[in-house]
């Protein structure tokens, strides 16, 4: 069925389709109607789920790893500084291998005080052990949740899922969005039976010390689910095209990269107006194309590989800034491509903070550049801050 929604609402759907037996969440906008619609379906007997009232985020998170441990299919919802106050337990839900899946509607972080979207809050989480999943859109927050459930409980994986959703720009904004059948769900994602949980009739302690002799063991497992990961979520993609249409079996998605000279890597909402900017391009003969990178973690990088194989000049956009050299995805990316640096261009841009327009004028002034980049050889910066009042006028 198509019905017209905004993206939480389609986060919540996808949340009830899946299932799911305990919510705790704790209100901050722009993700509150997620929290406030769970209330409403469990409320209404629309969903056989316990909601927990909690008072913090911190308090939500560890009340859902209890509840996994008891088997239950566990969901919350956040943003921004509330994702910061869950910091200490996403290190534990994720060494604990508790698969809760948890939409965090991108926001910035203040100061100062702002509350449109950028990704500094979830990009500020990316070593915690979760697996990262980015929205393009309305549908995806949907998808992705059901996707999520099927990679993040497969007995090879047990981690837990952020699948991210820009805030306002898909939060609070309507779009069609195909909404599978419960029974259809049902057969693709079947109930949460993990091989261990709390067995009150026969004990056992959970999140015990480990001396130094074993600590380096899990963190390893840790690092063979997450790889492990990468293959699941396309063998659950491709069963998922099967069951619905929508085909999500690589963790990039390519649009017009064949015969590209240059592409661009972006994640989230973004993405659309970059496709949108590419089409423009391409219309005026020069070939560029988009890399849409749909999960940041694990990191795709035998994808990477790939389309370097055929791509020499390559632009990253992040919206977001982490202090270090560039942004965080940039950096990552070219770390994955060092191997191929000897006639590979790769260049960083952010932009899009504080839910700063990204514009499809933006995105082609990107392109050009990326194109001089690939010509010339030469690049007046590595890092370039996009739409900064700055004087330049250089965007």
């Amino acid at each position: 069925m198509i019905d017209l929604m905004t993206g939480n609402v389609a986060a919540a759907k996808a949340a009830m389709l899946a299932g799911v037996e305990v919510v705790a969440a704790y209100p901050i906008t722009p993700q509150t109607s997620i929290s406030e619609k769970l209330a409403e379906m469990v409320a209404n007997d629309e969903i056989k789920a316990k909601y927990i009232k909690v008072e913090s985020e911190h308090s939500a998170m560890a009340a859902l790893i209890g509840a996994s441990y008891m088997g239950a299919r566990t969901f919350t919802a956040t943003s921004s500084q509330g994702l910061a106050l869950m910091h200490e337990m996403l290190f534990w839900a994720a060494g604990a291998r508790r698969p809760i899946v948890m939409t965090v509607v991108s926001r910035s972080l203040g100061p100062p005080w702002n509350i449109w979207t950028d990704h500094m809050d979830v990009i500020g989480e990316r070593d915690t052990g979760w697996m990262q999943f980015f929205c393009e859109n309305n549908q995806e927050a949907l998808d992705l949740i059901l996707l999520a459930y099927k990679v993040a409980e497969d007995k090879e994986v047990m981690l837990p899922t952020m699948v991210i959703e820009d805030g306002f720009i898909l939060s609070h904004t309507f779009e069609k969005v195909d909404i599978p059948a419960k029974e259809e769900v049902d057969f693709f994602l079947p109930p949460f039976n993990p091989d261990v949980k709390v067995n009150f009739r026969k004990p056992r302690r959970y999140g015990s010390l480990v001396m130094p002799d074993w600590t380096m063991e899990f963190r390893y497992n840790n690092y063979l689910a997450m790889e492990k990961a990468k293959k699941k979520f396309a063998e659950a993609g491709s069963a998922f095209s099967k069951a619905f249409g929508r085909d999500y079996s690589s963790l990039i998605e390519s649009y017009r990269c064949e015969g590209a000279e240059a592409v661009l890597i972006i994640t989230g909402s973004a993405a659309g107006t970059a496709k949108v900017a590419a089409d423009r391009m391409r219309e005026r003969g020069k070939k560029v194309g988009v890399a849409k990178m749909r999960v940041f973690r694990p990191f795709p990088n035998e994808e990477l590989l790939k389309l370097a194989e055929n791509v020499r000049t390559i632009g990253v956009f992040d919206r977001s800034y982490t202090f270090g050299y560039g942004g965080a995805i940039y950096s990552e990316v070219r770390n994955a491509l060092f191997s191929l640096a000897a006639d590979l261009k790769v260049k960083g841009y952010i932009g899009g903070l504080g839910g700063r327009d990204v514009t499809e004028t933006d995105f082609e002034k990107i392109f050009d550049d990326l194109l001089t980049l690939r010509r010339s050889g030469l690049a007046s910066n590595q890092v370039d801050w996009v739409g900064l009042k700055d004087g330049s006028m250089r965007w």
